[in-house]
């Protein structure tokens, strides 16, 4: 499956919260570690330490666990007979028996089964074997709101259509440069679901949520690459020329590219709504506020700091989260204060009402920037001032 693949390239990385899912079924009761031939405790030190990740066999068996354990929780829930999620009892079916018997496929003794069945290979299959418990992990949810979550940013960002336009790849590029792409892919869907996941009120009515954020994340993908800041703008054209050079076509390698921005039309989307504005002066003057502040920047450096341990992920994430809410805030207070049009006017106009704070914010911005590795302590602090911005 495309899972094994991915989780193969990104081996090392995923053996922390491999040992974690397989601790986790070890205490449901669901797994003997010793029967299915699993690392021990010690074994995943030593591999840690020689920097080796789990075999294919081993993710193979992780892969088929964490299929069973998500069906168990979703039959258990009312996710089956959710309207969107129901769709998928046709879909399992070829289409020559969904045209002629129809009537018989929606009133199937065993639908529940055959939903959860379809839509947990689909997801797992798609982001691995950790995802759901990572998300649990992350945020407390339960694996059927992890499942609503995932439907709402894969239908939102257009997953299915980006996957079959890089499958449709195979032999005609490297595969090391597809697997790339699934990755890239795979993160826009981590941090849309855990948003998702935070945001939970979305999670009531799947479709109408679906039909809201992909029209606005549409309208805000229609704005790139001029919506861009100037880092940010480099990088897209960086990467797309990258990939039409090992031969993706120009429309994929834009769209690859994109991925990590696109990810803020979520936070555009709520302050367009919270603020009753259009989608599109909101989502250029949140971008434009981004490179002001060196939103970019900063994330990135969050994302250099080492992760060895579940807690070091969870500190990275909590800073991500804190860097996003605090930008998000502060575009739905640029847009209410301020009286000017253009996103450059209204940033001008906010930063002389908040010039004390805005220069203090600069000052620890400069040293962050002139230290040689920025470390935890000082993103603290550089995200303090950013959130006495926040507040004014």
């Amino acid at each position: 499956t495309q899972s094994l693949s991915v989780s193969r390239a990104l081996a090392t990385s995923l053996l922390d919260a491999q040992e974690r899912f397989i601790r986790h079924l070890e205490k449901a009761g669901r797994l003997n570690r010793a029967l299915e031939f699993l690392p021990s405790d010690e074994e995943f030190a030593e591999r840690r330490a020689a920097k080796q990740g789990l075999t294919n066999p081993e993710r193979a068996v992780l892969l088929a666990y964490s299929k069973i354990a998500l069906y168990d929780e979703m039959l258990a829930s009312t996710v089956p007979d959710d309207p969107f999620i129901a769709t998928a009892l046709e879909r399992y079916f070829p289409e020559p028996l969904r045209a002629r018997f129809k009537p018989q496929i929606l009133a199937h003794p065993l639908r529940r089964e055959i939903i959860a069945t379809h839509v947990t290979n689909s997801m797992i299959n798609r982001v691995g074997s950790t995802f759901v418990h990572r998300m649990h992990e992350e945020t407390g949810a339960a694996a059927p709101d992890v499942v609503r979550a995932y439907l709402i940013t894969r239908e939102v960002f257009g997953m299915v259509q980006l996957w079959r336009a890089i499958e449709a790849l195979d032999y005609k590029v490297p595969d090391g440069v597809q697997t790339a792409m699934v990755i890239d892919a795979g993160r826009l869907i981590v941090r849309a679901t855990l948003w998702f996941l935070r945001n939970r009120a979305h999670l009531a009515d799947l479709s109408r949520s679906i039909d809201h954020f992909r029209a606005g994340a549409e309208r805000v993908a229609a704005l790139f690459p001029a919506l861009l800041p100037a880092t940010e703008r480099a990088a897209f054209d960086a990467i797309t020329r990258r990939l039409e050079k090992d031969g993706a076509p120009p429309a994929l390698a834009a769209n690859v590219a994109a991925l990590d921005s696109l990810f803020n039309a979520l936070d555009a989307v709520e302050v367009a709504d919270q603020l009753q504005r259009d989608i599109e002066p909101v989502a250029e003057l949140h971008f434009a506020l981004a490179g002001e502040l060196d939103v970019p920047w900063l994330r990135a450096v969050i994302g250099t700091l080492p992760a060895e341990s579940h807690w070091d992920t969870l500190a990275k994430a909590a800073l991500r989260d804190d860097l996003a809410a605090m930008l998000r805030a502060l575009a739905a207070d640029v847009l209410r204060t301020e009286a000017a049009a253009d996103a450059g006017s209204l940033i001008t106009a906010w930063k002389k009402r908040n010039s004390v704070l805005y220069e203090r914010f600069r000052q620890v911005l400069a040293d962050l920037r002139a230290a040689e590795s920025p470390d935890l302590a000082m993103l603290s602090v550089a995200l303090r001032e950013l959130r006495n911005l926040s507040r004014t």
